[in-house]
C-alpha cells in the first residue's frame, strides 16, 4: 500500500510539473491579487502557472485585519465577489467579508479554470531574451530556508506577473540584474490613497513583466492599504485584461 502511495503522488505531481515548463503565464505568488489574475487568464483560455512560495495560499488574507480574519471590500470591487459567489455583509459604505471563506472560493474558482498552483516553490530569478521578461527561474523554498547550494530550474513563459507583495520581488530582481526600471517601495499605510493608485499603478513595467497587487504600490511608492481588499481584486483583473489584450 505505502509503494502505491507514494508512486501515486510522485507520478501526479511530476506529470502536472511537465506540463507546465513552459506556459503563456507565470504568476509570482498566489495572494488574492495573484489567484485573481489566475482566474481570468484561467477563464480566457491562457495558460497560467501559479508558484507560491509559503505552504498555504492567499498571502496575508487570512490573518484578516490583525487576526481578526475579516476583510473590508469597497463597492468599486463587488462584481468581481458576486462573480466568485463569496458572501458579504454590508458595513456602512462598505462590505465585510470572511476572510478564510474569501480566499478558499478565489482558490477553487481558480483551479477549476485549469490555473496551476505550486505551493513551496519560490521564484529567485527571471529569464531574460533579448530585453524581454521570457520566463522564470525556481526552486524548493526549503532549500532557500536551508541554505542549500541547490541549482534551480527555470520555467518559459510570454508574461511573469509579480505578485510578491510589499516586497516586489521580481520587479528587484530585475532591477539588479538588468537595469532600466526602479522599484521605490511602498509609503505608510492609507488605505484610501493606496486603494485609489493600486489599480493604476498595475501596468507592464518591464517588456513581459507586469505588477499587481501590492507589488504595484510597492513599484511605484504608493501606499499601503492594510486590511481593505477591493483594489487587490481589481488590480489582479486589470494585470489579466493587460495580457489578454496584448494577446489578440
Amino acid at each position: 500500500m505505502e509503494k502505491i502511495i507514494t508512486e501515486g503522488i510522485i507520478k501526479s505531481y511530476l506529470n502536472d510539473f511537465l506540463k507546465n515548463i513552459e506556459v503563456d503565464v507565470v504568476i509570482a505568488g498566489a495572494g488574492p491579487s495573484g489567484i485573481v489574475c489566475g482566474y481570468y487568464l484561467g477563464k480566457n483560455g491562457i495558460k497560467t502557472v501559479i508558484f507560491e512560495r509559503h505552504l498555504k495560499v492567499g498571502g496575508g488574507m487570512p490573518g484578516g485585519g490583525m487576526m481578526f480574519n475579516r476583510i473590508i471590500v469597497q463597492e468599486e470591487a463587488m462584481d468581481i465577489i458576486k462573480e466568485f459567489k463569496i458572501k458579504y455583509k454590508k458595513y456602512e459604505k462598505y462590505y465585510v467579508l470572511d476572510a478564510i471563506e474569501t480566499i478558499s472560493g478565489l482558490t477553487y474558482r481558480t483551479i477549476r479554470e485549469g490555473v496551476k498552483i505550486f505551493n513551496l516553490i519560490s521564484v529567485e530569478d527571471v529569464v531574460i531574451r533579448e530585453n524581454r521578461v521570457n520566463g522564470v527561474v525556481i526552486n524548493w523554498t526549503s532549500t532557500q530556508i536551508a541554505k542549500f547550494h541547490v541549482d534551480p530550474l527555470a520555467i518559459i513563459s510570454k508574461y511573469v506577473v509579480d505578485a510578491t507583495g510589499h516586497d516586489c520581488e521580481i520587479c528587484k530582481v530585475v532591477e539588479k540584474k538588468v537595469g532600466g526600471i526602479s522599484v521605490k517601495g511602498e509609503r505608510s499605510m492609507w488605505a484610501e490613497k493606496g486603494e485609489r493608485e493600486i489599480v493604476e499603478n498595475t501596468k507592464e513595467v518591464y517588456p513581459g513583466l507586469i505588477v499587481c497587487g501590492m507589488a504595484a504600490n510597492a513599484f511605484f511608492g504608493s501606499e499601503r492599504m492594510g486590511a481593505v481588499f477591493g483594489g487587490m481584486f481589481l488590480s489582479g483583473k486589470k494585470a489579466a485584461e493587460i495580457i489578454i489584450e496584448n494577446k489578440k
